[in-house]
């Protein structure tokens, strides 16, 4: 189990689980994980039943109005490759570009406005997942989330102070004048009714059901009934790159993944040192970042090529371009967000890499009544560009911040699953992560309590940041060794130290598969809650 501390004294202690382990932002979403794998389900099972959990413990970062991706490797999978999902929805059948640019809008509403809010992929991902490699009966995995929206559950620090937002918002009373203090127990029945729906009907208890119903009325004309007939879950063919003696995997676009596996491949061309410490691993861990995003507005789109975007001359060009004494001039843009990522292990080998999301906070501040769920704002995704390849429109998926990881062996086994929450920042942070596991060899505890750094713009809005090149900073924990302060600012980056406020670094999970033992791992200390399980 991890230990919270402040920022600059926190451990996280590796968990090893012979029979599973499951990791995630809350320890009672970790618990309802374990407690499937203890009921025999598997890794599919327990990442499902933790997914669920969030859904109701976690409705600042994660619900039912969400979208989620998945990575599953290893034994029981029945494929040679892992398998990837994407259930990211789709812009409903009335959406008009025309009509936002006509209102004078020249970029997606980020709040109160329902155009933002692709039909939610989020229950069509775990009906999906569960349908080709669950083992229990899907209502014994979503049993423990009920059990938590119907009988309670004490409201994390992060949730009690996040509530406060939802103030004014209608449709929600659940929520909405709460008043809940930290620790206070939350019952959330409208999610409680929507997952027994789940349960005993699958997809037709959700989008054919009261949610459904009271989606296409909240949307007036931005959804048609047949847009919630579609299942919103694809399995597609992973993203992979080699790298550091070992292939990553993640989604591809519509997901920004390609933009961790870009910078891997760029750090491994330029020369990364094994020496986290050192100024010259953060000076160039920064730039390999910033030079695999420098055009992601103009590269990411659901009809991206992803293998291009990792092509071996692409990041051929982009290394040649790193200057280990100077930060490159580029542009682009950044989106902060509010994300959940998970893992989960089994006691067979198997391993599931998930990640779901309101995109930003609550996401768009738009409630379906009566149900309790609010839905995301993944639309500010698109583009409001005429001709854009990411402009919005009808049945388009938006161009997607979360980007889960999967890495196996040269013989193919799986070595580990990761990722984390955090908007654009998640490749920045999965860098690190990669290089700290594949370069450095740290354990999955070490490696997640280390210091990170991430991208921002001083006096910045934490969505502006590849739309000024020219203020760019690099934020550091405050954890952080003195030689990355000294070393970046001798090399030009603007560096700015954090405060007691770790938002903004990630709330990051691993869990590793070594040859020679059971499956170990650790949540991000920086959930404050967060819990690596065994089961």
């Amino acid at each position: 189990m991890l230990v919270d501390h402040l920022p600059m004294t926190w451990t996280t202690d590796t968990v090893t689980g012979p029979d599973g382990l499951v990791c995630s932002v809350d320890r009672l979403a970790s618990e309802a994980g374990a407690a499937v794998l203890r009921a025999g389900g598997n890794a599919v099972d327990a990442a499902i039943a933790t997914s669920a959990a969030l859904t109701v413990t976690t409705p600042h970062m994660c619900g039912m109005g969400g979208d989620l991706f998945a990575l599953v490797g290893g034994p029981g999978t029945g494929s040679a490759e892992p398998l990837v999902l994407n259930a990211s929805g789709r812009a409903g059948s009335g959406a008009d570009p025309d009509r936002l640019r006509a209102e004078g809008h020249r970029a997606m509403p980020m709040r109160g406005d329902v155009r933002s809010a692709p039909v939610p992929g989020c229950v069509d991902g775990w009906l999906t997942l569960h349908g080709r490699s669950g083992r229990l009966l899907l209502a014994d995995v979503l049993a423990p989330a009920i059990e938590l929206a119907e009988g309670g559950f004490p409201a994390s620090p992060l949730l009690a102070s996040a509530l406060p937002r939802l103030d004014g918002l209608v449709g929600c009373d659940e929520l909405v004048g709460s008043g809940v203090a930290e620790g206070e127990r939350l019952v959330r029945p409208g999610p409680a009714r929507m997952l027994r729906a789940i349960a005993a009907e699958g997809r037709d208890g959700f989008y054919g059901g009261e949610f459904g119903e009271r989606l296409l009325e909240v949307g007036a004309g931005e959804y048609a009934a047949e847009d919630l007939e579609r299942s919103l879950a694809d399995w597609v063919d992973g993203l992979f790159l080699d790298v550091w003696g070992h292939r990553v995997w993640t989604v591809p676009p519509n997901s920004q993944g390609y933009l961790g596996l870009a910078g891997a491949g760029i750090a491994e061309r330029v020369g990364l040192s094994a020496q986290p410490d050192d100024a010259a691993w953060a000076h160039l861990t920064v730039e390999a970042a910033r030079l695999a995003g420098f055009d992601r507005p103009s590269s990411l789109s659901d009809g991206a090529d992803g293998a291009r975007l990792i092509a071996p001359d692409r990041l051929d060009e982009r290394a040649a371009m790193f200057d280990p004494q100077r930060p490159a001039q580029l542009g682009d843009r950044y989106r902060g967000g509010g994300t959940i990522y998970l893992c989960a292990s089994d006691g067979d080998g198997m391993g599931v890499s998930l990640i779901q999301s309101n995109a930003s906070g609550f996401g768009a501040h738009v409630a379906v009544p009566g149900t309790g769920i609010l839905l995301h704002n993944r639309g500010i995704g698109f583009s409001l560009e005429q001709g854009h390849p990411a402009e919005y429109g009808p049945g388009r998926r938006p161009p997607h911040t979360l980007a889960p990881a999967l890495v196996t062996r040269p013989d193919g086994s799986l070595r580990a699953v990761l990722g984390t929450m955090g908007g654009d920042a998640q490749p920045q942070v999965v860098l690190q992560m990669l290089a700290r596991l594949l370069v450095a060899g740290q354990d999955p505890g070490s490696l997640l309590s280390a210091p990170r750094w991430v991208l921002g713009v001083e006096g910045g809005t934490g969505f502006d940041v590849w739309e000024r090149p020219d203020a760019h900073l690099v934020r550091i924990e405050q954890h952080a060794p003195e030689s990355w302060r000294t070393g970046l600012q001798e090399r030009g980056h603007v560096v700015e130290t954090a405060g007691r406020d770790i938002g903004g670094f990630g709330h990051a999970h691993l869990v590793e598969f070594p040859l020679d033992g059971p499956a170990r791992g650790a949540a991000d200390p920086r959930s404050l809650i967060g819990a690596a399980v065994a089961g």
